[in-house]
């Protein structure tokens, strides 16, 4: 796994807990992920999944769990293998009368 330059966690994580991923390529197992074979496809292009964990890797990258719920797995991707399925809403609801 080749990581970018930058150093990705000196800025906000890309995805919030909870939300709703597709991945952007297949993803194998690289042999991190217990009781499957290296190079055992884990999601395809396309599946979706729920952002359940956010960690870091070297101190440089973050890891997102990401829960597939067809196949049951949870597995660590990068933030360039995934992409937002439907825009967050607001936190705080906003009104969109400007008038105070």
């Amino acid at each position: 796994m080749r990581l970018p330059d930058t150093i990705e966690i000196d800025s906000a994580p890309a995805f919030d807990m909870g939300d709703r991923v597709r991945v952007r390529k297949l993803l194998r197992n690289d042999g991190t992920f217990p009781g499957k074979e290296v190079g055992f496809h884990l999601a395809k292009k396309g599946d979706i999944g729920y952002v359940v964990g956010i960690g870091t890797y070297l101190q440089r990258a973050y890891i997102y769990s990401v829960h597939f719920l067809e196949t049951n797995y949870v597995v660590g991707c990068l933030s360039r293998e995934l992409e937002l399925t439907e825009p967050r809403p607001p936190l705080i609801p906003q009104d969109d009368d400007d008038t105070w």
